[in-house]
């Protein structure tokens, strides 16, 4: 009689055995970033390479790098998955500790393997499904206070006025909130649907516009390339519009696979999207991107990627929509998986990182050598992204690639204008400001 061989054990295996033989990346990420990223051609896979580090966490006193003339500092650690952050008015930040929901079904071996892949690497850990308010004292500790508790996979936070909005995976709830509050006894209220089957991509990043009239969703697809069929992509690889008055909501622009940070620039009266684009086609394919979002347009998603590139593995095809497919302004990298954007147009840190775009890059699983677990600087001229990112905090992993120490996911400014960074591997918020004299 044949013994069977537990499914998650021959994935565990099939795991380890693609270890040793991943596809080496022929282009590094400056190689891909800009308005003109270098695009080899697509390859195909029975099963996709992946490499990721095994969790090791920070040791005492052991911190992230630093560009020259930068200093950081953990002001807050012992969290649960910290993925967002948001600053009140008044100073205080909002950490926003969660995780997905477990919805998705596992129906094959590559799902199964990249849930391994994240509980291994410390990315899959449980979050807190919660918000931690961090007070300052003067220019002493930061006080970890009990915001909001009971949340179900929160992600996106706005305050407007005196209503907090926070989006939850299935919808976006509000909370009364009065300036100085450290705890909302209330219970939420439900203010707009969101799309909630599968839960592929969980993520729902959350902005307003700047007279507060309206909220801009950024909602992920359910699968790679459509794999899951069309029905469970309704109203997904969008990004929606939400009224303010009704709770009404429309598509405002779509084709964007996983738009995981949203802001709106105010002086160019624009929005701006961070994208993690497709997997599976190579170490070198596709790149991430940093995108202005028109409404209207549609950005190519699953037809075709970096403007009107055709994907083969899309069945039906439509020639209709990737002739519409806009190309993205700025590419910033294959599989660096960006989960946080601030465009800021002043700071604490040096000039020269004082018109542009903050990225952390939530970091790779199917590349090798390892790409993004780091936080970038983009510099804008005339309004748009020119020249190659910077690396201004990094040191997240061994040099060796085998161990992850942090992974850096929301970002930024607060009160006094540093650069603030949640770090959901870490379980830390780190605080980067100019370097001492």
């Amino acid at each position: 009689m044949t013994k069977s061989i537990p499914f998650g054990t021959l994935a565990l295996a099939c795991l380890v055995g693609l270890a040793g033989c991943s596809e080496k990346a022929s282009l590094a990420p400056p190689d891909q970033s800009g308005a003109d990223p270098s695009l080899p051609a697509p390859r195909h896979f029975l099963v996709p390479p992946m490499q990721v580090p095994d969790k090791a966490g920070w040791t005492s006193g052991q911190k992230p790098r630093v560009a020259p003339g930068l200093a950081i500092e953990a002001i807050a650690t012992g969290l649960m998955h910290p993925r967002q952050l948001y600053t009140l008015p008044n100073g205080d930040v909002l950490v926003v500790e969660s995780n997905g929901p477990g919805t998705e079904p596992v129906t094959t071996p590559k799902q199964l393997m990249a849930g391994l892949v994240k509980d291994q690497s410390g990315k899959g850990g449980k979050g807190g499904n919660r918000i931690t308010l961090l007070r300052r004292q003067g220019q002493g500790a930061w006080e970890k206070h009990d915001f909001v508790d009971g949340l179900n996979s929160p992600f996106g936070v706005q305050l407007i006025g005196n209503t907090l909005y926070v989006a939850n995976t299935d919808g976006i709830v509000t909370f009364p909130y009065t300036e100085g509050d450290t705890h909302i006894a209330a219970a939420p209220t439900v203010f707009a649907d969101l799309p909630d089957t599968i839960n592929h991509h969980w993520t729902k990043a959350l902005q307003a516009n700047p007279d507060g009239t309206k909220l801009y969703v950024g909602v992920g697809s359910n699968s790679n390339i459509t794999e899951n069929g069309l029905d469970v992509e309704y109203r997904r690889a969008d990004v929606l519009e939400v009224d303010v008055a009704t709770g009404a909501s429309r598509i405002y622009a779509a084709g964007l696979r996983n738009p995981t940070g949203l802001q709106w620039d105010p002086v160019g009266n624009t929005l701006w999207a961070i994208v993690n684009e497709r997997d599976e086609i190579g170490a070198d394919l596709v790149p991430d991107y940093l995108t202005s979002v028109r409404p209207g347009a549609f950005y190519g998603w699953p037809y075709s990627y970096y403007g009107q590139h055709v994907d083969t593995r899309v069945k039906p095809q439509r020639p209709d929509l990737v002739a519409k497919a806009i190309r993205p302004d700025y590419a910033i990298g294959s599989h660096v998986a960006p989960l946080g954007l601030l465009l800021t147009r002043a700071n604490a840190l040096p000039a020269k990182y004082h018109n542009g775009a903050f990225i952390s890059e939530h970091g790779s699983w199917d590349r090798s050598p390892l790409s993004g677990y780091e936080v970038v600087f983009v510099p804008f001229r005339d309004g748009k992204p020119q020249g190659k990112p910077e690396t201004i905090v990094s040191g997240f992993y061994s040099d060796d690639q085998k161990q992850l120490y942090g992974a850096p996911v929301g970002i930024v400014q607060d009160k006094d204008g540093a650069v603030l960074i949640a770090d959901d591997v870490g379980d830390t918020v780190w605080r980067v400001t100019p370097a001492a004299p």
